[in-house]
């Protein structure tokens, strides 16, 4: 059990969140916003496998896919439009979301991740791929944008196991991901690591392994999302057939605290919790209040007297 512990971080939380994070660089309030490039995935275009990730479906967390990538101008500018208007950001960061957004030539790359110079209000560029999509060209582009734009990497891992992963068709290892974060760190890249807690046939014991491997490869941040499920998508069906446990609000509560728990005080917690579409949502159902899912883990260390790095360096 964690000792009791007041909140040693800003804003009165209980972990690194992203935003003080972005403040204690900018000053200022700095939103993301989201874009679709048109890339694709090599576990859908058959290069390691096809029909992507048993709960793939980019329409339901990427709003420019899930209506048709317009050019990348016309989403940037709406999406700076819109962060102003709701949430009064004066900074933004380019976030190429959708599938893998390394997976391209390095000169599409380029021309792609260049728009970002038309627009001076722009300090960021945030990536979002897997580790079997960063090669030495990739990451030395990317590289190339350090000194002008706070460049970060989310990659995504789901798991620490290799069982989970095959289970859920990654078509990567987590030898992979190791790799991937070496040769990040290698050209001074921070790594955003996703995370899934939830995953069908993981046991706590899993998830939190999850959390030592990104505490002992000192990974700079993490996304930690529930598995919800999402009609149209392979594990719906797999659901529907043979139905396996979610995570209840207070179970997922728990899991998170525990996660949390175990990342080196130092890390950036981008997420830990996500926005659902309700329309698509076949479970569970509770998790459509992204607000109430992050208030509850706040409350889960509150009750704990707990904080992000209160268990660093235990077991799991």
């Amino acid at each position: 059990m964690a000792a009791k512990l007041s909140s040693p971080f800003a804003g009165g939380k209980r972990y690194r969140t992203f935003n003080s994070y972005l403040r204690e660089i900018f000053g200022c309030r700095v939103h993301k916003v989201s874009l679709d490039a048109g890339f694709t995935c090599p576990n859908r275009d058959g290069t390691c496998g096809t029909g992507g990730c048993i709960y793939c479906d980019n329409d339901g967390f990427s709003y420019n896919t899930a209506r048709g990538p317009a050019p990348l101008a016309e989403q940037l500018e709406a999406g700076l439009h819109h962060m102003r208007r709701r949430f009064g950001a004066e900074k933004f960061i380019a976030y190429f979301q959708a599938f893998s957004s390394t997976y391209a030539p390095p000169d599409r790359l380029k021309e792609t991740y260049d728009i970002i110079r038309r627009y001076p209000e722009i300090v960021g560029l945030f990536i979002s791929t897997r580790p079997d999509c960063l090669d030495e060209a990739a990451l030395a582009l990317l590289a190339s944008y350090r000194e002008q734009y706070l460049t970060w990497l989310e990659v995504g891992l789901q798991s620490a196991s290799d069982s989970t992963l095959k289970r859920i068709n990654r078509g990567h290892s987590v030898a992979d991901f190791r790799e991937a974060v070496s040769r990040a760190a290698d050209h001074g890249l921070p790594v955003c690591a996703h995370v899934i807690l939830g995953l069908p046939g993981e046991s706590e014991k899993e998830m939190l392994a999850t959390a030592g491997l990104l505490a002992g490869l000192k990974v700079q941040g993490v996304k930690i999302h529930l598995l919800h499920i999402l009609t149209g998508t392979l594990l719906a069906k797999q659901f529907a057939e043979q139905p396996f446990h979610l995570l209840g609000p207070e179970e997922y509560a728990g899991l998170a605290a525990d996660f949390l728990e175990r990342l080196p005080p130092g890390v950036v917690v981008q997420r830990v919790a996500v926005d659902v579409p309700r329309n698509r949502l076949v479970g569970p159902l509770w998790c459509t209040d992204k607000r109430a899912a992050v208030a509850a883990v706040d409350r889960e260390l509150e009750r704990r007297g707990s904080c992000q790095g209160a268990l660093f360096g235990d077991a799991p």
